[in-house]
């Protein structure tokens, strides 16, 4: 009997060494699908064990080979990583959030206005943008200038009937990086507020998708400001658009 015990500890042993071993050798990743990946998944996300020391880069061939349409993003497709913009070879941890997006198209829950004038507001939202109401909220009464940039939904893209768009988001990651391009603004500029509101969910023909408000002394500051906010908010914030017409349905990406 002690020789049988002997035995089965020795072999519980065995089996707890090699499964800690398993565990130092591989890591788990949280990996997040959005617009055009999504929908070639089938999922927005997707739970999965890399060997340890495994890159970004690793992370897409091996998506590839389960999922061989994502191989024609491959020159364009974006990734980040606890949300944070990152290369391919950026080496992945246990427990970390990895995104893969295609280039945005430029568009937490909707944050609260501040009270008492705010000198920045980033909000996203699912409900109408009044970018009049926001403004009278942060226009000083130092301010000799308010710029109001607002995008809005048309009702034809590239020759076709549009019916209506829908907008989706890596929402904290995106608001994250709203916050960095207002913060950018207001000391790059001699301006008094900055305002950023992107809308999400379905959105009807003239409906406000964006707003970008900019309050200044003077007119040139929030003129210049209010158009690099915009353009860059078109670059680099994870939001994308679906568009629906009669016959179909398209996300819009951009250019990396």
């Amino acid at each position: 009997m002690a020789d049988t015990a002997r035995s089965w500890k020795a072999l519980f042993i065995r089996v707890l060494s090699l499964a800690r071993r398993d565990r130092i050798q591989t890591v788990h990743v949280k990996l997040l699908f959005f617009a055009s990946l999504k929908d070639i998944v089938g999922k927005r996300q997707l739970d999965l064990d890399v060997p340890s020391g495994a890159t970004v880069n690793d992370l897409l061939e091996r998506l590839e080979s389960r999922y061989p349409a994502l191989g024609r993003y491959r020159p364009i497709v974006l990734t980040s990583v606890n949300e944070e913009y990152v290369d391919r070879q950026a080496v992945v941890s246990d427990g970390d959030e990895v995104a893969l997006f295609p280039p945005v198209s430029g568009g937490a829950t909707s944050e609260a206005i501040l009270a008492d004038r705010p000198r920045e507001v980033h909000r996203l939202t699912r409900e109408p943008i009044d970018a009049r109401e926001i403004a009278e909220l942060i226009l000083r009464p130092e301010d000799g200038a308010l710029c109001i940039f607002e995008g809005v939904v048309r009702n034809n893209s590239k020759g076709k009937t549009t019916r209506y768009l829908e907008y989706e988001a890596y929402e904290t990651m995106a608001l994250k990086t709203m916050e960095e391009i207002g913060g950018f603004v207001r000391n790059a500029w001699d301006i008094g507020c900055v305002a950023i509101i992107h809308r999400l969910g379905h959105m009807d023909i003239g409906e406000t998708s964006v707003a970008i408000v900019v309050t200044s002394p003077h007119r040139k500051a929030s003129f210049d400001a209010c158009e690099y906010a915009i353009d860059r908010l078109k670059k680099i914030v994870p939001i994308w658009k679906k568009e629906f017409f009669e016959d179909g349905e398209v996300w819009v990406e951009g250019q990396q």
